[in-house]
């Protein structure tokens, strides 16, 4: 019959959901067991420890219009270092100070899980190396070159001689008295400015050449590529200066002065030379870490213990399960056998968060075990709605599937209304809030989302698969569909 069909339809749905939860729950549990876990779950500093790392940007020499971009090269840059330095899932947050504030700060945190070296991941981060891109004036390098010749010469007594007796000093008074163009040796300069810096530098690449363009086949080289603007810069560079060349500076020391073969267009060029491998892995490196489009401070570090993050992850467990369990305690003593559903469907609601932290995945903090925490008593709060509801619907002599439906009905805009505005909270918190308040305010917006789930979905299909009664069929069923201390 219909009925019977309906019902089988019912338990279906039922069984589905606590089949589907089971395999959640398996995944979870194979994740977190497993050593070589494709989905673990991801703790922030303060479970994990490590070292947490604030720098400062220094943008006042450039326009406000250019601030995001120049924030999120550094941000790259930045990775690329910890990369090299063998960080392990590392946490990179660019962050400005609020938008009341007279002057905005631009902050970059850094968090990095598992080092507890401060003074090493500073050293090998904080290198602020500055990349400059210069010409050289040949005519000015050989002059310098001539007379610090002449200067060992005169050194070692085998210079040209004045004709009075101290050779010495009368070659070092003739040797300042050289002028290229009417401008003393001393003074000239070989490196022309073209200001192409790294702050245009947008990655260097180690790649292996073919045979063609007169490079041997396999010979290491370097590929670089400039942003927009610098390839624009690069192209006139490249295009005035054929034949020219160009010297790479790293903290004011050349790493390579390759000759301009042609112009250069489309921002991407090659840097050869004979390299080996190692000189042409440095050699990229460098260009990478030199690539700082603006200079950054430290300003705070924090290390964090992993025997003290464990302590605080064993406490924040502890909560949890102390939380859930008062929950549902207070659930099943209120609403008997409402409580006993919307406790199953609370487990539930925890299997599932704690897969979508291991698949997004979330970076459990203390504070986001915080938010989770809040938001198991959030999880049951449409559910209190709903069953007070039911037993209104109840008590007008409606069977139990029937007071179920119409609970959830008219408690449907109280719920949206409620979880609305916490979201609404939730996303203020996360847009506005530092990293540790970002924290708290994902989980529990995740939280808020699947407490709605669950209310909605499981809750909903467990009730409804229940068997249709009412209060009129016996005591037991007022007992059962009853609440709090009364028996009906």
């Amino acid at each position: 019959t219909s009925s019977s069909t309906d019902n089988f339809l019912r338990v279906f749905r039922a069984v589905l959901i606590i089949i589907f939860i089971a395999s959640a729950g398996w995944f979870v549990y194979q994740n977190h067991t497993a050593e070589d876990s494709v989905n673990p779950f991801k703790l922030g500093l303060d479970l994990a420890g490590g070292a947490h790392l604030v720098y400062e940007a220094d943008v006042s020499s450039v326009t406000p219009a250019e601030v995001p971009a120049l924030m999120a090269v550094l941000k790259d840059v930045i990775e690329r270092r910890i990369n090299v330095f063998g960080v392990s899932e590392p946490i990179i947050q660019v962050e400005e100070s609020s938008f009341a504030a007279a002057e905005k700060q631009h902050r970059l945190v850094v968090e990095l899980p598992g080092v507890t070296d401060v003074e090493a991941a500073v050293a090998e981060i904080g290198r602020t190396p500055l990349l400059e891109f210069k010409l050289i004036d040949a005519e000015a390098e050989a002059a310098q070159a001539s007379v610090a010749s002449l200067q060992a010469n005169i050194s070692a007594g085998t210079g040209i001689s004045s004709g009075t007796s101290s050779g010495t000093s009368s070659g070092a008074a003739v040797v300042g008295n050289i002028k290229v163009n009417g401008e003393a040796v001393a003074d000239l300069n070989p490196y022309i400015e073209t200001g192409l810096t790294g702050r245009y530098l947008e990655s260097a690449a180690l790649e292996f050449a073919g045979s063609q363009s007169g490079q041997l086949s396999n010979e290491p080289i370097v590929s670089i590529r400039f942003t927009a603007e610098g390839a624009d810069l690069f192209e006139k560079i490249t295009r005035d200066n054929v034949g020219e060349r160009l010297a790479i500076f790293l903290d004011g020391v050349i790493i390579s002065a390759p000759r301009i073969n042609e112009a250069i267009s489309g921002g991407t060029a090659v840097v050869s030379g004979g390299f080996n491998l190692d000189e042409a892995k440095e050699l990229s490196q460098n260009l990478n870490f030199g690539a700082l489009p603006v200079p950054i401070t430290l300003v705070s570090t924090q290390t964090i213990g992993a025997s003290l993050g464990a302590d605080v992850l064993e406490k924040g467990v502890l909560a949890g399960v102390i939380g859930l369990l008062t929950v549902i305690g207070f659930m099943v003593l209120w609403y008997r056998l409402s409580g006993i559903i919307a406790g199953f469907a609370l487990i539930m609601y925890v299997v599932l968060m704690l897969a979508l932290f291991q698949l997004i995945p979330v970076t459990l903090t203390a504070a986001g075990l915080a938010g989770f925490i809040l938001s198991l008593g959030m999880a049951v709060d449409a559910n209190v709605l709903v069953f007070e509801r039911m037993k209104e619907e109840m008590r007008a002599g409606k069977s139990s599937r029937a007071a179920a439906r119409e609970g959830f009905r008219r408690a449907w805009s109280a719920i949206r209304d409620g979880n609305a505005t916490s979201i609404l909270s939730a996303i203020i918190l996360f847009w506005f809030g530092t990293s540790i308040v970002k924290g708290f305010a994902l989980v529990f917006g995740i939280g808020v989302v699947m407490s709605m789930f669950s209310a909605i979905v499981l809750t909903r299909t467990l009730l409804i698969a229940m068997p249709d009664r009412s209060l009129s069929d016996s005591k037991l069923m007022r007992f059962l569909y009853g609440s709090g201390f009364t028996r009906s």
